[in-house]
């Protein structure tokens, strides 16, 4: 983060959060109806990473399909290696909002979540109708459970064109260093976003914040006097 950001965020304190480490909230409106079936969130990258996969990570693998997300699929191996799984079993809350139609319908809408906004399971203006009327649960781990139940309920669903949909995807494990998340649609390959995490050492945020704080001050001043661009300084 920014030299002087806050060391956390209200989010945190909210009770389904105090034990997580990281939230990646989000708010969508799909351009295009896209299928139950196709909208994946997960891992993965451009490169090979075969060489730096540790022992044992295949029966770690099926420990964590069984344990936590039974639709889990990925090809670490692969040269473009992926872990995925479906975004109606793998996103932690799911809220479905209202159709919001055209662009100035949007703009009266708060799209993005805010800072401190925890984002709950159901739905609203509409949305918690339309869930409940293709039978999917009101509670989150039960509707991820009910995703995995087969194919035919993921067909049932669509993200729909126009729709307003708000996800948080949360984990109490701090374990993403160079780790890229996407959502994507697995069957046209079109990307709807991506988050990529670094881990700095301390020492060397703290040398960049030096650096920007003396490039600041020299950007100010020049010669211990106020600094005023002349004609030769402008392209």
């Amino acid at each position: 983060l920014p030299h002087g950001s806050p060391i956390t965020s209200p989010y945190f304190s909210h009770p389904p959060h105090t034990h997580d480490q990281y939230s990646i909230s989000f708010s969508f409106v799909p351009h295009r109806a896209i299928s139950g079936k196709a909208l994946v969130f997960g891992n993965d990258f451009d490169h090979p990473i075969r060489d730096r996969i540790p022992p044992g990570f295949n029966a770690a693998f099926r420990i964590v399909k069984w344990a936590i997300d039974p639709g889990l699929d990925g090809d670490v191996y692969a040269d473009k290696p992926y872990l995925y799984g479906n975004a109606l079993s793998s996103i932690n809350m799911l809220s479905v909002g209202p159709k919001v139609g055209e662009k100035d319908q949007v703009d009266g809408l708060t799209l993005r979540p805010e800072q401190d906004e925890a984002i709950t399971e159901g739905g609203f203006d509409g949305g918690l109708e339309l869930r409940e009327s293709l039978d999917i649960p009101g509670n989150a781990a039960a509707r991820q459970k009910w995703f995995l139940g087969g194919h035919d309920r993921l067909e049932k669903w669509e993200w729909e064109a126009g729709r307003l949909y708000k996800a948080d995807f949360f984990n109490p494990y701090l374990d993403f260093n160079g780790k890229r998340y996407v959502l994507k649609n697995k069957d046209t390959g079109e990307v709807l976003f991506v988050v990529v995490f670094t881990l700095l050492p301390k020492e060397q945020v703290e040398e960049a914040a030096k650096i920007t704080e003396s490039s600041h001050q020299g950007a100010a001043t020049s010669g211990g006097q106020e600094y005023e661009p002349k004609a030769d300084d402008l392209d």
